[in-house]
């Protein structure tokens, strides 16, 4: 079977360091939808405005490998679990599944909310998500259900840099919508599960910064932002 490619997500996540590990209804991180020409039809989208979300199948790009078992993040990274136990990307066939939200129809794309994919991701294929055969409030969630309210406090040490005060496109300060990103993404722990040193300096870059952060007793700690280098 193949699958064609009908469209790329495009969003800040430049680095797969720092992509929420699962789609979330509260993110506030946009993504846009951008289809390829020869699947850039008006026709193809017509009643999808009547959802309010959406299922959007796409491809691990960055993925070249499987295992059987993984280490989830949430466990502590020292815990395995079978592949199929998990969302990993380390899968036979890297695909993923996220429901986002369908926050408007643009022309030639749509904007989502709550997806949890690197800028470029390609997508395989949009279905709309049925709240009547989607949504199972019984169901059980295993051992994510340990950790699924996992969050760190935030802390902002400093709001920019001349670099960024300089800049035309955004005026005195960080974008209020990318500041409110980079937080988001930080509250959900971007390290690695095996790393824990407080003294350590962690970088994520997102939407064109590089953020430089620390970790310790559950917050974090924002101590330098700045235009990511060429």
């Amino acid at each position: 079977m193949e699958l064609k490619v009908i469209a790329y997500a495009r969003n800040g996540h430049t680095d797969k360091f720092g992509i929420p590990r699962q789609s979330r209804e509260e993110s506030p991180i946009l993504t846009r939808i951008v289809f390829e020409p020869d699947y850039n039809v008006p026709e193809a989208l017509r009643g999808i405005e009547g959802y309010s979300h959406l299922w959007l199948i796409w491809g691990f790009s960055k993925v070249d490998s499987w295992s059987p078992t993984v280490r989830p993040p949430r466990l502590g990274g020292n815990k395995r679990m079978g592949v199929f136990a998990t969302r990993s990307p380390y899968r036979p066939n890297p695909i993923g599944l996220s429901s986002v939200r369908l926050v408007r129809v643009g022309q030639g794309e749509l904007v989502v909310s709550g997806a949890d994919v690197l800028d470029w991701t390609p997508i395989y294929d949009i279905k709309p998500y049925l709240s009547f055969s989607d949504s199972h409030p019984d169901a059980k969630n295993g051992f994510a259900e340990e950790t699924k309210d996992y969050q760190l406090e935030v802390k902002w040490q400093v709001e920019g840099t001349t670099s960024i005060a300089e800049d035309k496109r955004y005026g005195l300060g960080l974008p209020r919508d990318t500041k409110d990103a980079i937080t988001y993404i930080l509250a959900q722990d971007p390290r690695p599960a095996y790393q824990d040193d407080p003294e350590r300096e962690y970088k994520m870059d997102y939407d064109g910064y590089t953020i430089t952060f620390s970790v310790k007793k559950q917050v974090v700690v924002v101590k330098k932002i700045e235009k990511t280098q060429k």
